[in-house]
Parts: C-alpha cells; structure tokens; sequence
C-alpha cells in the first residue's frame, strides 16, 4: 500500500466523522487545513463520498445525505495517524541512502511528495529541530546536520535506559494484549529476513525501527515515545556514512533481534534485561563506528 493511500484513508476516515456534527462541509481549502491534507486528497475524499451517498457535492455546496455506517469506514489496520505517516516517509528519505549532512528539505516538496499539507510537515519539522538534527533555513528550507561522538553517548545512554524500561513493561503486558500478535509478525519478518540476509540485508533499517518502536510504545509513557522518534532517526540517519560491512552487521542484528523476541516471550525479566542489554551495546558500537572522530558538530 502506497504512502498517499494511507494518508488518503486515515483522513477519509476523519472526515466521515465530520459528518456526525454538521449537515454540511467547509469549503476545500478548510477541509485541507483541518484534515492536514492536499486538495487533491480532499477532492479524492468528496468524490467518494458522493459516489457512496453520503453527501451531494455541487462546487461549494456539500451537502451531507446520511450518517456513515461502519462499512463506509476504512478497516483501523489500513491507516496510519498523519503524524505517522509523515515520520515514516521522511525516514524513508534517509534509509534510502541519500541523506547527507547539509541535505536541503523543502517543506512543500516533502509535502507534495506524500501528499499531506505544508502545515502538518512543518510542524513535524519544528519538532525534531527541537533536537539539533536539522535547522530552519529561510523560504520554508531545512538542513540536516552532523553530531559529535560525545552527542552520540549521551543519546546512547538515553536510549539505553528507556528501552530497559520499557522491555521490562513489555514482558509485563497481559496475553490477550495486541502486541504480541504484532511481536509474532515482526518475528515471522525477522526469521524470512534471515533466510534472504545475502539479497535483502539492506531492508533491515526499516524491520529495527519497527521493532524498536513496538517495544518503546509499551512503556505507555508519552516522553519516551515521542524521544524514540529522535533516536530512531538518528541512530538510521547516521549508519548511512558507514556502509562497510553492513550485511555482516545487519545479520547478527537480526540474529540479536529474535533472541530478543524470544526473551520477551518467556516472561522472564532477566533473560529480557540481558537481551536488551548485548542488542543496545552493539547499536552503540555501530552508531559511533559510523562517527569519524574529527567530525564536526554541524555541517551546513
């Protein structure tokens, strides 16, 4: 499924809930800013819900018809919040392998590209400056920057003592919790991965991030997930100035990653905590092999 499909579904599926308050919609332009989406998207939207009598659509009058059923919506599993629709593409852009220190972003390119309005990337963008990442730049411009080694530490230790909390809530969770189905899928990815290691090793960024991801939304606290955004984009960002011996290092990352899995799924808070441990001691020793002494802070 495509990056504009899902940010097409989410915000249909946001719309179809306007309709429970109002008899009709706003203009196009309103819709775009409260939906966080192009025109195009927004016209993509009216369309279908005219085709599915849900409103009359005659230029500005929007007139709604009905109250949507369940069977108008889109299935929850086939779309992502805006806001995780936006990180996952802008991560897209630097697993890719492109990405390098003082690359220009531009607001409405990025924008047009997955198909979302400038607003919600710019707001996207602001955050993560929080952070020294990247910089505002004049014209709706950005720059993504450099770090030194000691910046590294102190994120690695950061990183270390969120994901052993959050491992240890992890195996804490109840049985009958979703995320042990998705635990179960993202093993199934890992051992596929495993077999095809020699052609597909460099799709691992994406299943680590995933993975990681899952593992942080356990702790159920706010701070912590909303930092992992920061770690995950770093800790990928910066494995692209190093790409020696990246198959034979994605490979054992893998193999640590099931054994990981297979600590969390026994329960056993000390298998979890050593897991965790020898996995995050190798991502440290990766991170700061791909940091060249001498580099500077920031590069523009």
């Amino acid at each position: 499924m495509s990056k504009s499909n899902n940010v097409y579904k989410d915000a249909y599926n946001r719309c179809l809930r306007l309709l429970d308050e109002t008899r009709s919609l706003p203009s196009e332009p309103e819709l775009g800013t409260l939906l966080g989406v192009s025109r195009t998207t927004v016209r993509s939207i009216l369309a279908r819900m005219e085709e599915t009598g849900l409103i009359t659509w005659n230029k500005r009058a929007k007139t709604v018809l009905r109250e949507p059923r369940p069977d108008d919506f889109f299935p929850e599993e086939e779309t992502d919040t805006l806001a995780e629709i936006i990180e996952r593409s802008f991560m897209r852009r630097l697993l890719a392998g492109g990405a390098e220190a003082g690359m220009q972003i531009n607001e409405l390119e990025l924008a047009r590209e997955i198909g979302v309005g400038t607003t919600s990337v710019r707001e996207f963008l602001i955050r993560f400056s929080r952070f020294g990442l990247i910089e505002k730049r004049r014209n709706s411009h950005w720059v993504l920057k450099g770090f030194t080694r000691a910046f590294a530490l102190e994120l690695t230790e950061i990183r270390e003592m969120f994901e052993l909390r959050s491992a240890a809530a992890f195996a804490a969770l109840p049985q009958d919790s979703t995320v042990w189905v998705d635990l179960d899928r993202l093993e199934d990815e890992h051992r596929l991965l495993a077999r095809e290691i020699a052609t597909r090793f460099n799709e691992f960024s994406e299943l680590d991030e995933r993975f990681h991801r899952l593992i942080h939304r356990a702790s159920r606290n706010r701070f912590i997930v909303d930092f992992y955004d920061v770690i995950a984009m770093i800790f990928h960002y910066h494995y692209q100035w190093n790409k020696a011996q990246e198959r034979e290092r994605n490979e054992v990352a893998v193999g640590e990653h099931l054994a990981y899995i297979e600590a969390l799924k026994s329960r056993d808070l000390g298998k979890v905590d050593a897991a965790c441990r020898k996995h995050l001691k190798s991502a440290r020793h990766t991170l700061l092999t791909s940091i060249p002494e001498n580099r500077p802070l920031q590069k523009s």
